[in-house]
């Protein structure tokens, strides 16, 4: 069975509002669920309290097993299997390996972590996420607080605080 969520969320016209009621939210010790922008907005990450991405790691990963994969084949290739002198080159040429070694080591990188980044975020064929409003995508920026269980004293309080904050729009939505 599916369990749904009450949000209340707030739209902003602008990102630095947006910076602004974070930086109140965190002062009054709210706990945002999320916060959305139709595009980074740089000094966010460090007031959600978001560390760094380890998808750089994973794509090292993937490089480091590309690189491999190319000059250990090309190497299996053209000294145990199919041994031809061609251009006087002797079997083993590490050289000439380097430009398709190169190729598979940024292939297997960039195929490696967009799997790995759709797989951490839920997305892929299929999936439907929902939304909570359409012109967060476009031009407005939100945040999001959670209220299952909230009385209606503190669901109140949240309100105010959006219209603190200078929000153009407050909803509550089910997801």
């Amino acid at each position: 069975m599916k369990e749904y969520q009450e949000v209340l969320y707030g739209l902003y016209d602008d990102e630095t509002e947006l910076m602004d009621a974070v930086r109140k939210a965190n002062a009054d010790h709210l706990d945002i669920m999320d916060v959305y922008s139709p595009f980074p907005v740089h000094g966010l990450d460090p007031l959600l309290g978001l560390s760094e991405s380890r998808l750089h790691i994973t794509g090292f990963v993937y490089g480091a097993l590309g690189t491999l994969t190319a000059f250990l084949f090309m190497t299996w290739v053209f000294t145990r299997d199919w041994p031809i002198i061609f251009g006087g080159k002797p079997y083993f040429s590490a050289p000439a390996f380097i430009p398709i070694t190169f190729e598979l080591t940024v292939l297997f990188s960039a195929i490696g972590m967009v799997v790995t980044f759709y797989t951490i975020c839920g997305l892929g064929p299929g999936v439907t996420n929902p939304t909570l409003d359409d012109r967060i995508t476009d031009d407005k920026f939100c945040i999001a607080f959670e209220t299952n269980g909230y009385s209606d004293e503190e669901i109140n309080k949240l309100k105010s605080f959006f219209s603190s904050t200078g929000a153009s729009e407050v909803n509550t939505k089910t997801i």
